[in-house]
């Protein structure tokens, strides 16, 4: 059915990795260089600006902000007023841009990475996620996977789930307490190619598609509860939470991430839609 979205945000250039968090949504604007903080009545707020282009935002449990600074490979951190803090350096082991992010419950930062020089055509090559321990130490913590995109853990926090862009589904790891990733199995074929993802109570995880123009809903196995779609717009990444914990917060675009158009057609939006499973 069509998303029935109120919009919060319009006129940026591309957003990605948006979490709810602390009463409001935290949003990276890819392509415009800056990190925004949004709530419902008032205007963005620009937290951080990062030269190396945004994406995956994280808390720490002491509720300190990650981001994926992509270009440069590195992890950042903001906490309160403070500077921008570089946690770890990437770039030793991703060759090329880094993406998406989730921390767990102990502070453990898994990134997904792309692997290839994919803006420039190259041939696909398969590349394993990371994580940055509490330490600031980087590891590979998986296999080579298909182009890795979202991430989310379960609500019990033993599973970490990833959805692979290039094989158009989600697998899974168990997450053990130190972080160590084992047991990689597929979580769920999808209909559609993944770009971000979320995960609600009931561990049903949204998917953003960026093709397809829609966001889906999935249980383990591959069934499919719920369909939003956003015609004319690409759907690209997501989160849920709210006052409510019912609101499915999409990042969608006039592009599909393309830097200079993107920053001069200035068509992405935050978009808030109900929905029926909450947060938590």
């Amino acid at each position: 059915m069509n998303a029935a979205a109120t919009t919060l945000v319009e006129g940026r250039a591309f957003l990605e990795g948006p979490r709810w968090h602390d009463g409001a949504v935290w949003v990276s604007d890819m392509h415009a260089q800056e990190v925004l903080r949004v709530t419902r009545g008032g205007p963005a707020q620009v937290v951080a600006r990062v030269e190396g282009d945004p994406s995956g935002l994280g808390f720490l449990p002491d509720g300190a902000l990650l981001i994926v600074s992509m270009r440069d490979r590195r992890l950042l951190r903001l906490e309160g007023s403070s500077p921008l803090e570089v946690v770890a350096d990437c770039s030793g082991v991703a060759p090329y841009e880094i993406n998406d992010l989730v921390v767990d419950g102990r502070g453990h930062a898994f990134i997904s990475q792309f692997g290839f020089d994919f803006h420039g055509g190259a041939k696909f090559r398969r590349a394993p996620l990371l994580r940055v321990d509490p330490d600031g130490s980087v590891h590979e913590a998986t296999a080579g996977l298909r182009m890795a995109n979202g991430l989310v853990v379960t609500r019990d926090g033993s599973t970490l789930v990833v959805a692979e862009s290039a094989g158009q589904d989600l697998v899974a790891f168990d997450l053990a307490a130190d972080g160590t990733l084992s047991n990689q199995r597929v979580w769920a074929e999808l209909p559609e190619y993944p770009d971000g993802i979320c995960i609600d109570g009931e561990d049903g995880i949204w998917i953003a598609s960026p093709v397809g123009d829609r966001c889906v809903r999935v249980l383990e196995g591959g069934e499919v509860t719920d369909v939003l779609d956003f015609p004319g717009r690409h759907a690209i990444a997501c989160a849920i939470g709210g006052h409510d914990e019912r609101t499915l917060f999409v990042c969608t675009s006039s592009t599909h991430g393309q830097p200079e158009r993107s920053r001069a057609e200035r068509g992405a939006k935050l978009e808030a839609v109900r929905v029926a499973v909450p947060a938590r």
